[in-house]
């Protein structure tokens, strides 16, 4: 009797220290295994001692799976943040384009234009009415040259002496008011002007 019970100990506590895994097919059927699963299988690890499973493919690991969803996640804000960046970078530069088209025209007429009818948008320093409109930076600088020249075409205006952009614009519609030496006011709409 002792004989047995001595064997009987020996295999179960041999049972207790020994690896057993679980597996799990893609049928879903489960088997047990003293040696680690298939790689396609779910494998884990159980502990007889304190009746813990342990993942042992990192697939099944939830702490795992959400550090590199986090890691993920961080990535794809870093690259949204770089394309905006660079996106704002392109608008700025056309925007300078614009501005400096404008300075040569004004420069060329000093007769038609004071020599601040149209002083360049700083991207940085942007008034606040105009930074809601800033991704449009471009199109504001080249709309405001053109509502200038519509007014002076008018035969209204014989100096320009100011264009801005009105702080009654709305997304829809840029408003342009210009101001000209006579003491005449134009507002133009956006879409009253060519692009």
């Amino acid at each position: 009797m002792r004989l047995t019970l001595l064997i009987l100990g020996s295999f179960f506590s041999a049972l207790a220290s020994a690896d057993i895994y679980k597996c799990t097919d893609a049928n879903g059927k489960t088997g047990y295994r003293s040696s680690p699963c298939e790689t396609e299988q779910g494998n884990v690890k159980l502990n007889i001692k304190t009746g813990t499973s342990t993942p042992t493919d990192g697939t099944n690991n939830l702490a795992d799976l959400a550090q590199k969803e986090q890691q993920a996640a961080l990535e794809k804000q870093k690259l949204e943040e770089e394309q905006l960046q660079k996106k704002q970078a392109n608008i700025n530069k056309d925007a300078m384009i614009e501005s400096a088209k404008n300075q040569f025209l004004i420069k060329n007429n000093p007769d038609k234009f004071s020599p601040y009818a149209i002083p360049p948008y700083d991207p940085e320093k942007l008034p606040d009415w105009v930074k809601p409109y800033q991704t449009r930076l471009a199109d504001i600088e080249q709309l405001r040259r053109q509502g200038a020249e519509k007014a002076l075409a008018s035969g209204q205006c014989t100096r320009v002496e100011s264009v801005e952009l009105d702080s009654k614009s709305t997304k829809d519609a840029l408003l342009f008011v210009i101001n000209c030496s006579s003491g005449k006011s134009f507002y133009f709409k956006e879409q009253e002007l060519p692009k």
